[in-house]
């Protein structure tokens, strides 16, 4: 296990994404009402992240040898997809500017997902504020499409 990205994004649009270094970041045609409410979209190449919140928040990317054990009890939302990537993968937010984002090495090929959300339930009455995380689990393996394991319905 090794963190491989530990900071704050700019959640604009109350979304970041992860993408293959070489992909295409356009991804608003695969928004949808199904991707919103699953938290994620995911495509071949990018897995996109839906926060509560439109600001800066705080997010790690944990890369792992094999399948984690993943904190669902603890968690408000816990949703698994996939990506593949070339070798190098990119983290930004939304509107980030792609040739200036964290990039980070993980093993060429598939790539599992399991997006962990905690403090949903922490925000302020103007959603400006808030403890909410974002933690991103990958690790090696084929996905098969968007799992949600646990299904926040608070907001």
């Amino acid at each position: 296990m090794a963190t491989v990205f530990s900071g704050t994004l700019f959640a604009d649009y109350h979304q970041f994404y992860l993408a293959d270094a070489g992909s295409e970041t356009d991804y608003s045609g695969d928004i949808t009402d199904e991707a919103i409410d699953q938290r994620v979209v995911s495509r071949d190449d990018a897995l996109v992240v839906f926060t509560a919140r439109n600001m800066e928040v705080p997010v790690e990317v944990v890369l792992h040898d094999a399948a984690p054990a993943l904190p669902v009890d603890e968690a408000d939302h816990v949703v698994t997809a996939g990506l593949r990537s070339s070798g190098t993968i990119l983290i930004a937010g939304c509107t980030d500017y792609a040739p200036d984002a964290a990039r980070f090495s993980v093993p060429e090929g598939a790539l599992r997902a399991a997006v962990v959300f905690t403090g949903l339930d922490t925000l302020s009455e103007d959603g400006l504020e808030g403890e909410d995380r974002y933690t991103v689990h990958l690790w090696p393996g084929e996905a098969e499409g968007v799992a949600v394991l646990k299904q926040w319905d608070g907001d």
